[in-house]
């Protein structure tokens, strides 16, 4: 039973997607799909995910899944990876909630201006732009961590690695991680957990 992921690793979507593959043991194959190249957008993939967005994990039976967050999700199932508990597992899905729309729309995208696109002086205002809502996606991770050492019920879990891809990328879009040293603690509490890749290190 091996998953397929269709992906680019250098992206903090598809890099959860490895690091709870990896984390849990399962075995999978990597696709590497080249964002710039719109390979997202040719009928083969439109065909696994109409949105045209990357991941893309396919399923031993072939159905696919796309939505890196819903992915950790069902991949965790029945692990420790994911809570039990209904309180807890919502309070998982109230911190990816909170990834998807208020730290990867800034965090992520002025990484993508900046890594991917080589800072443009054309988009150097967007840059500008995302600072502020990065600081501030930060800055409620900062005071939450201040008296916790993972995000939902003292245990290391999807959560984490969600808020982890790209917070612990987010210097290369321009944020200073070290004005954040409850943030800095946990990423080095991530990056200690058994089965743990780094985003560089080779498949």
């Amino acid at each position: 039973m091996t998953y397929t992921v269709f992906g680019d690793i250098q992206s903090g979507n598809c890099f959860k997607i490895r690091l709870v593959l990896d984390q849990l043991g399962l075995p999978y194959q990597w696709r590497h799909v080249d964002i710039l190249n719109k390979e997202t957008h040719t009928p083969e993939f439109l065909a696994m995910n109409p949105n045209g967005k990357i991941p893309v994990l396919v399923l031993p039976d072939g159905s696919c899944l796309a939505e890196s967050n819903a992915i950790l999700h069902y991949l965790a199932e029945g692990s420790t990876l994911l809570p039990t508990d209904r309180l807890l597992r919502a309070q998982v899905l109230q911190w990816m909630f909170f990834e998807q729309y208020s730290h990867e729309p800034y965090i992520a995208t002025a990484r993508y201006i900046v890594r991917y696109l080589g800072r443009p002086p054309a988009k150097e205002q967007a840059l500008q732009d995302k600072m502020p809502g990065g600081h501030r996606a930060l800055g409620v991770m900062e005071q939450h961590l201040a008296t916790r050492q993972f995000f939902v019920g003292e245990q290391y879990c999807i959560a984490d690695i969600a808020l982890y891809a790209y917070t612990h990328v987010a210097p290369e879009g321009g944020f200073d991680i070290a004005a954040y040293p409850a943030v800095k603690a946990w990423l080095a509490r991530v990056a200690a957990q058994p089965g743990y890749r780094g985003m560089n290190l080779p498949d």
